[in-house]
């Protein structure tokens, strides 16, 4: 399927690897010109070489962070009127709640409400011109899930998406669109530092601690980034535009609600 979107032109956020990354790909490979991101300049140059390899598409990578106000203008700064933008940040590890202070939640807030509160501001109204708009915030599985353990990363990611469902049905007539993927169990990095947490304190192996997490989910396997990034380039495309304001699950069918 041709997604209608070749010529465009994305921010993607935090995409030096995992999904962001997967994401990005997805997107080039549709001939999308990219903004990729991250913090470490090694790795988002490694990323950077690899897209410019595999798709002929305009690959701009910008090292910022998100979190500050010159990481965001960077970020605009390369791609002053997006088509597309992929908000994605690093979350907050898993804790207690009585051992969180207020820096913890503050930094949280930060990461995954303001930073991208504050991108979609500096943009929509410029897609809302030109007729044509896609936003996709990268969220979690917890924030129709909660549990303690990730509640810095819940609070601030279902307060963005209050935000958004609000926001969507204003722009939609413009042919703007914000959605929210929710990711439970990729095979990333991330769920690497959930195994080696697993095996640190139950004293099992790798391949244990990644079995554990695998026959957790409902399809009995991590997801592959690539169909998170397939499932992003999809909400992105010229066939989305009717399709806003959701909040979709990719977890593999373990969600067990209705709604």
């Amino acid at each position: 399927m041709d997604l209608g979107i070749k010529g465009r032109n994305a921010i993607v956020c935090a995409s030096s690897r995992g999904l962001g990354k997967a994401c990005a790909a997805s997107l080039a490979r549709e001939g999308v010109n990219v903004v990729v991101n991250g913090r470490n300049e090694e790795t988002l140059h490694d990323t950077t070489e690899e897209l410019r390899r595999r798709f002929d598409v305009g690959v701009t990578p910008v090292v910022a962070d998100l979190d500050s106000k010159d990481g965001r203008a960077a970020l605009l700064a390369a791609c002053p009127a997006p088509d597309i933008l992929v908000n994605n940040n690093g979350g907050p590890s898993p804790g207690a709640f009585l051992q969180w202070e207020e820096d913890d939640w503050l930094n949280a807030l930060e990461s995954n409400l303001l930073a991208p509160v504050f991108l979609i501001k500096s943009v929509i109204a410029g897609m809302q011109e030109r007729k044509f708009g896609r936003i996709v915030n990268i969220t979690s599985a917890m924030v129709k899930t909660p549990r303690s353990p990730m509640g810095l990363s819940t609070t601030a990611r279902s307060g963005l998406t209050a935000l958004c469902k609000g926001l969507s049905q204003d722009v939609a007539k413009d042919n703007v669109t914000i959605n929210n993927l929710l990711p439970e169990r990729f095979d990333t990095d991330r769920q690497k530092q959930m195994a080696e947490l697993a095996v640190a304190f139950k004293k099992i192996s790798m391949a244990e601690a990644r079995a554990e997490i695998a026959e957790s989910i409902a399809a009995k396997r991590m997801g592959d980034p690539r169909e998170f990034g397939d499932a992003c380039a999809f909400l992105c495309s010229a066939q989305a535009g009717f399709i806003s304001g959701q909040n979709l699950q990719m977890d593999g069918g373990s969600y067990p609600g209705l709604i």
